[in-house]
């Protein structure tokens, strides 16, 4: 069957030619597709505005020999629009949708897409602070993907918690007798907070105090960025509007 249809969260575009783009798509049940929308950047298309970074689509595509081509798509939710109005919730969904990207390069899970779709349905309604929405999926992510720190009980040995220290090399959250060289010792508060944050208790983690939740932002980008071996390049970005 050359057709085929699922539903989908835009990534992001990139132009093709003089009127095409190719749009990376996050999808339910296919994983992560990049796909020639054709005639989308002309004045009289019909696809254009509906394939917005952190839109959620239903769209039918036709499978092709290098790349597969977008031949409909509907509008199921526009995150892209309320998400793109303010600078700095754009800057933390640039975030998600980039992890999302790379840690869906291999691997096909409806997961992924629901949690994606929940992060930025959270940032679009303004559920929750947007930096705690982030670290959230970022950490849930990556714990879907094979990575879940240990935030209390001693990621070596299993000792029972609290953890007076963090090694992101051994897994998070260690004790006195496991504590590698140069691993961290952050604040009980910001070890909860991010037990709080990858478990979704969110009751807990919206009463956090600021330092704690600067504490956490710090540990969740060491993981991030040991596990893929590589910065998010739209880690910079949020970090220069946090100066500004």
């Amino acid at each position: 069957m050359r057709t085929y249809r699922d539903e989908g969260i835009v990534l992001r575009t990139h132009k093709l030619g003089e009127a095409d783009r190719i749009i990376t798509v996050l999808t339910r049940y296919s994983g992560l597709k990049r796909v020639v929308a054709k005639g989308v950047r002309r004045t009289k298309s019909k696809f254009g505005a509906r394939l917005e970074p952190f839109t959620v689509v239903d769209a039918q595509f036709y499978a092709g020999r290098s790349l597969d081509t977008l031949t409909q798509v509907q509008t199921l939710r526009p995150y892209g629009m309320r998400i793109a109005r303010d600078h700095y919730l754009y800057a933390c969904a640039n975030v998600m949708v980039e992890a999302a990207e790379k840690l869906s390069e291999d691997d096909q899970s409806p997961q992924m897409y629901l949690l994606l779709l929940g992060a930025l349905h959270a940032l679009a309604f303004r559920r929750h602070d947007a930096d705690l929405v982030m670290n959230s999926f970022l950490l849930r992510a990556f714990a879907l993907s094979g990575w879940a720190p240990s935030f209390y009980d001693c990621a070596v040995c299993g000792r029972p918690g609290p953890a007076s220290g963090f090694s992101v090399e051994a897994g998070g959250a260690v004790c006195e007798n496991c504590r590698p060289p140069g691993s961290l010792a952050p604040s009980l508060e910001a070890l909860a907070l991010l037990g709080d944050l990858i478990s979704g208790d969110w009751a807990r983690a919206d009463e956090a105090p600021r330092g704690p939740r600067r504490e956490s932002a710090g540990l969740v980008n060491a993981w991030v960025q040991y596990h893929l071996e590589r910065r998010l390049k739209s880690m910079d970005v949020l970090r220069r509007l946090r100066e500004v």
